[in-house]
């Protein structure tokens, strides 16, 4: 299988299970600068979106792009906190079927679309959007050089990217053997191609054009949150889920582990960057 087949594959068989691990915003939550500060793991989520907005000074939006939209709880977000129009893209059939219903429970149909659609195929005729989300999905991507040159050409003049992704430490010193292994089992039960430090990240945006580049590690801030995930994995309910989806299902939640071992090791970065097109 191809690599957006088994990503489509996985977040099909998954996504009911997350639903009632994460909740329809399904990513990390934030909980201070320092990672200290109690909150239930919901509202961290919406915390995570809002500090995201503050730090590429995002104030309002006309009409935005979630690139990698999960079931559609940024879009839908964003959408009512500016009265913005919003494209959310997934590769599941199962994200977009239960977006479309979030929606329209939550009256937002007029404003907020999905499509089941491989964001690499995006042309700046789908365009311009003067907001560009990308909400824990850039890691999936093997062309990250492209994604950056796309989302550039998609943006409309004075727009903005945000994005959240995972990455691996900064180097040098190069990673060893140890860290080599840890990663490569994320990799193979996420479904994810080799991650990049952060430097990278920034070095691909610079030379895709985009200025006023803004990029921090919020490891610490986000470090609760893969706990808060196990523990609510191993209720009852979510076990019988777990157990119903299947194996690969199974091992995706058995890579919660192998996360949680990244960030404490510092292997992992939780990275987040803000940048402007001219």
């Amino acid at each position: 299988m191809s690599l957006n087949s088994r990503i489509s594959h996985f977040y099909d068989r998954s996504t009911p299970i997350w639903l009632d691990t994460w909740g329809e915003h399904m990513h990390h939550g934030y909980y201070g600068a320092d990672g200290k500060t109690p909150k239930d793991k919901f509202q961290a989520q919406i915390d995570l979106v809002e500090e995201l907005l503050k730090l590429g000074n995002v104030t309002q939006a006309r009409h935005l792009l979630d690139a990698g939209c999960g079931v559609g709880g940024s879009a839908r977000y964003l959408a009512q906190r500016f009265g913005a129009s919003a494209l959310g893209l997934t590769l599941s059939a199962v994200q977009a079927r239960e977006a479309e219903a979030y929606t329209q429970k939550a009256g937002l149909s007029e404003q907020v679309r999905f499509q089941v659609r491989d964001m690499m195929t995006l042309l700046p005729s789908d365009g311009p959007f003067d907001l560009v989300w990308s909400m824990e999905s850039a890691e999936h991507i093997a062309d990250k050089q492209r994604l950056f040159d796309m989302f550039y050409q998609l943006l409309s003049p004075g727009g903005t990217l945000l994005m959240a992704t995972w990455c691996h430490r900064p180097m040098p010193p190069e990673l060893n053997v140890r860290e080599q292994a840890l990663l490569q089992k994320i990799y193979d039960l996420y479904h994810l191609p080799p991650m990049v430090p952060r430097q990278a990240l920034e070095e691909m945006a610079t030379r895709a054009g985009f200025t006023q580049l803004r990029s921090e590690d919020w490891s610490q801030s986000v470090s609760p949150f893969w706990g808060e995930v196990i523990r609510s994995a191993l209720t009852l309910r979510s076990l019988q889920g777990l157990l119903r989806a299947g194996l690969p299902t199974l091992k995706g939640a058995w890579a919660m582990r192998y996360m949680n071992q990244g960030y404490r090791r510092g292997l992992i970065e939780f990275a987040v960057l803000a940048a402007k097109k001219s």
